[in-house]
């Protein structure tokens, strides 16, 4: 793609990248077939390319962003398909973020959206917070029926729209806490391995568990796992409302912990059971590029940054000792097999451990999840959950398998099926409770 930055333009290296990337572009069209709006609505402007086109204009012509260009970009999931689709190597995570910052910084949302995107990027980050607002939000969860449910899907849905949206993702109780950042917990046995295990935001409130199985699975066969003291939200959800201030901020107070870990008591890696931090953590290295303070930090914690079932599969674990012949329905999460191409280790592990695995139709296509995008864009989302989850039901499972909590609560909402997170069967597998049961 031709592209006309002036000098200056170019000077700034945000826009010397947007140029790369815009550069690599040849038009082809092949990301279309695996974009999810693109194939639910039809719109060239809701496809990559029509996006990147989008994108160039408002940076080549230095323009504010116009309402055409928020919508469309707003719908896009980040799911990532069109980068793995894409036979050019646009990388087009990171051109779609910079417009997010754009839009954030300089285009004037209507007021109670802004409101609505300032609680999100207040709560959702906090624990704590996070709890009290479920509590809330379960209280107040019969009410969602006496809200209007729109006829048609909006591009723009409302702020009613969106807290009904809210209440139906709540869940009817919640669980107790987990261990405090700070806590160690020994291997049994000889000591293989030391680690440090991202303890997330949602997912330590709305499943504790997913990071208790990886516990025990992990200290059963040798390796510590260390809860890092003074850990914050990795700085996914803020980075994808375009608040990248925050996102760095955030970004920057886990390295400076992270890296005292490891330069302490020394660290094999830092495992995430939630694929979506996963992709922003091993991209700090990119984010934090220019920052001469942290720039060669952040590629260290990136290097250092894995998903369970990638350091899993580089460990030998102990036979299986819970025989099964369940089906499980393997869902791969975007930021999992687009973001990190991680794509055959989470099955290999679950077949070598005793479970029929069942890949599911489409299973390229996005499940409406995606950060708070099943809060911004419910309607589209809705759609998209009941086509993935149409899809699972053809394979028949007893279990649903997945490696992201947003994931997980998204794909939970439109079935009877229990999904469980992979390391809570390999888990059981190896010696620990049978998930699906609490």
């Amino acid at each position: 793609m031709k592209t006309e930055f002036s000098p200056a333009q170019l000077a700034d290296p945000d826009i010397a990248e947007a140029n790369k990337i815009l550069r690599a572009c040849v038009h082809c069209g092949f990301c279309t077939a695996t974009c999810p709006t693109y194939v639910l609505l039809g719109d060239e402007l809701d496809s990559p390319r029509g996006r990147i086109y989008l994108i160039k204009e408002m940076l080549e012509k230095d323009r504010p962003p116009t309402q055409e260009v928020v919508k469309h970009i707003d719908r896009c999931l980040s799911c990532l398909a069109c980068m793995t689709t894409c036979p050019s190597g646009v990388h087009y995570m990171h051109l779609v973020d910079q417009a997010r910052v754009r839009i954030e910084k300089e285009y004037v949302r209507p007021l109670t959206e802004r409101l609505l995107r300032a609680v999100l990027a207040r709560v959702l980050p906090r624990p704590g917070l996070f709890r009290w607002s479920m509590i809330l939000a379960r209280s107040a969860r019969p009410l969602a029926v006496l809200l209007p449910a729109p006829k048609v899907a909006a591009a723009s849905p409302s702020l009613l729209r969106r807290i009904k949206a809210m209440l139906a993702l709540a869940p009817g109780s919640l669980p107790a806490p987990g261990p405090a950042g700070g806590s160690v917990f020994p291997a049994l046995g000889a000591r293989r391995g030391r680690v440090a295990l991202l303890q997330g935001c949602a997912q330590q409130v709305l499943a504790p568990r997913i990071n208790q199985a990886a516990i025990n699975l992990l200290t059963r066969h040798g390796i510590e796992v260390v809860l890092v003291k003074d850990e914050q939200c990795c700085g996914a959800l803020t980075h994808h409302l375009g608040r990248d201030d925050d996102a760095l901020a955030r970004a920057r107070a886990n390295i400076v912990v992270w890296l005292k870990e490891a330069e302490g008591d020394g660290l094999d890696a830092i495992l995430v059971t939630t694929s979506g931090c996963g992709t922003v953590i091993k991209d700090y290295g990119f984010m934090l590029r220019e920052d001469r303070d942290f720039a060669a930090a952040a590629a260290k914690i990136s290097a250092l940054a894995k998903d369970i079932t990638e350091y899993l599969g580089s460990i030998e674990l102990q036979p299986v000792q819970q025989q099964s012949d369940l089906v499980i329905a393997y869902h791969s999460a975007c930021s999992l097999q687009h973001g990190q191409k991680i794509t055959h280790a989470p099955k290999e592990l679950l077949s070598k451990n005793g479970f029929v695995v069942k890949d599911v139709p489409e299973s390229h296509l996005c499940c409406g999840s995606a950060g708070t995008y099943n809060i911004l864009q419910p309607d589209i989302a809705n759609r998209l959950r009941d086509r993935k989850v149409a899809n699972i039901a053809t394979v028949k499972p007893d279990m649903i398998a997945a490696g992201n909590i947003g994931c997980m609560v998204q794909i939970a909402g439109g079935t009877s099926v229990p999904v469980v997170h992979t390391v809570e069967l390999l888990d059981w597998a190896t010696g620990g409770p049978r998930p699906g049961l609490n």
